[in-house]
């Protein structure tokens, strides 16, 4: 697949760990196992040994902060609030007959099909204890030196789940907690990194009493996140203000059924990053989430994120009218957004 990207002209990026892991690491206590930052360093140096000649940019782990994501909307729910989005491929868990949590029973399915206990049952997904950040941040850590050491010429970084954070009148330390948890506490083990990669989908409007629900009436996306492109250009500009490394932006897009609002998304998102780039901020590249309607994971393929339609029947591609406006977007580089 990389070797076909090379002959094709296409950079590619390589990301290392994107939520799926293998069965016996549940085995070690999943994500909160004392074992796993050596294993994926081994992990990592195994690929890059393999195939560093063929990866000039690596993420280790794929929204290494989403285990932060998921606490807050927890939190919110606990105060009977409903936060106005839940971050990509995370779904709401609705109790079961008699108020059961159907998270445990599955949890208990897992672990005998395992052939281990359910309190090892630790999916990376589902890393909401403090327990897990260190871990996952000194995998990370121990994943980039393995990398560079194997493939000097790689690039590496760590992508980071970030929505554009605004405070409303009475909520600035709200939101200076709630931005520390989900990024400024993550940037120590980012010093080593070549880059920051960015995920961003849309805004959090924070006030007093903490996150706010989507405004009445306002337009969402098939995952309830508010339809609001510029929280890219918010999110660039946070990012390079605090972290003195270039910025690539691995993940922006939308879920839709009505691909016209995706091509306007992409306009108004691209416009936004382009200003960020006028003013000197060193933003490396863009991709699009995504380029297939994809399998987002607990919803499956309910949501339509692709550029690309897919007939699952057929497994037929057909590219959207989005595709052939980003593709245009490239080609002039930006020029067809004035």
């Amino acid at each position: 697949m990389l070797e076909t990207c090379h002959e094709l002209g296409i950079t590619p990026m390589v990301i290392l760990h994107h939520f799926s892991s293998p069965r016996w690491l549940m085995r070690l206590g999943g994500w909160e196992g004392a074992e796993v930052p050596q294993r994926f360093a081994r992990y990592s140096e195994a690929v890059a040994r393999e195939l560093g000649s063929l990866m000039p940019y690596v993420c280790t782990i794929n929204e290494a902060n989403i285990g932060a994501l998921i606490r807050q909307i927890i939190a919110a729910a606990a105060h009977g609030k409903r936060d106005g989005h839940a971050p990509v491929g995370v779904s709401g868990h609705p109790q079961g007959e008699g108020g059961a949590d159907p998270r445990i029973a599955w949890t208990q399915r897992v672990a005998q099909a395992l052939n281990t206990t359910p309190d090892r049952v630790k999916p990376f997904l589902m890393t909401i204890g403090e327990a897990a950040q260190p871990l996952i941040l000194e995998a990370h850590e121990r994943a980039r030196d393995a990398i560079k050491a194997a493939s000097p010429g790689s690039q590496v970084g760590i992508t980071l789940a970030l929505d554009d954070i605004q405070a409303l009148p009475g909520g600035e330390a709200n939101a200076d907690a709630l931005q520390h948890e989900v990024f400024g506490s993550f940037l120590p083990a980012c010093t080593g990194d070549d880059f920051i990669g960015v995920q961003n989908y849309s805004r959090k409007r924070v006030g007093p009493d903490g996150t706010l629900p989507n405004e009445e009436g306002v337009e969402t996306t098939q995952m309830d996140y508010e339809y609001y492109p510029e929280a890219l250009e918010g999110v660039i500009r946070v990012v390079a203000a605090t972290v003195g490394k270039p910025i690539i932006v691995t993940e922006n897009g939308l879920a839709t059924a009505d691909d016209s609002r995706r091509g306007e998304f992409i306009r108004r998102a691209l416009a936004g990053m382009r200003r960020c780039l006028d003013d000197g901020i060193d933003v490396r590249g863009y991709y699009h989430w995504s380029l297939l309607d994809n399998f987002e994971w607990m919803l499956g393929y309910q949501r339509t994120f692709g550029l690309i339609a897919v007939d699952r029947e057929t497994q037929q591609r057909q590219a959207k009218a989005s595709a052939r406006y980003l593709g245009e977007i490239a080609r002039t580089n930006g020029a067809s957004l004035d």
